[in-house]
């Protein structure tokens, strides 16, 4: 019986100590970043690369209509690449890659009617891909300021 009790009690040791030591082997260990590193690091990221934000979002969200080169795809989604409607007026721009679209529209001569959904949820966001746009794809539009669309309402969804 003292055989029994030991085995069973070396057993149900052996099973304690792998349970609190083996369980998470090779796991990662999180550790905490103060918050004022994150914000100094993107800051840092932002001022290396001022329009790597809207090209991410550009490839995201825009890329499989407007194509990679800024085309567009002919008599369904308009071109951004040299765009006479893009150029005219970089609120409306913003506001459309907020809101979306759904009226016909006239770019470079040849009209559109295909309906486009808002693409991102902020107006940092819309400024971001609208300023990679307004400087690719051959454009030199220049850029759009968040203060220049302080005014844009951005629709309920």
């Amino acid at each position: 019986m003292k055989k029994l009790t030991f085995v069973a009690g070396s057993v149900a040791g052996i099973a304690l100590l792998t349970a609190m030591f083996g369980c998470g082997g090779g796991a990662e260990t999180k550790t905490q970043v103060p918050v004022e590193a994150v914000k100094t690091e993107a800051a840092v990221q932002v001022a290396e690369s001022p329009y790597a934000a809207g090209e991410k979002i550009y490839k995201e969200k825009c890329i499989v209509c407007h194509q990679a080169n800024g085309e567009g795809i002919p008599g369904a989604f308009p071109p951004l690449a040299q765009s006479d409607y893009l150029l005219a007026d970089k609120v409306r721009a913003v506001s459309q890659a907020l809101n979306g679209s759904s009226h016909e529209i006239v770019v470079n001569g040849k009209t559109y009617n295909a309906p486009m959904p808002p693409q991102v949820n902020t107006k940092e966001e819309a400024v971001a891909v609208i300023n990679y746009v307004l400087n690719s794809f051959g454009n030199n539009g220049g850029t759009v300021s968040l203060e220049e669309v302080k005014d844009v309402v951005i629709n309920p969804r």
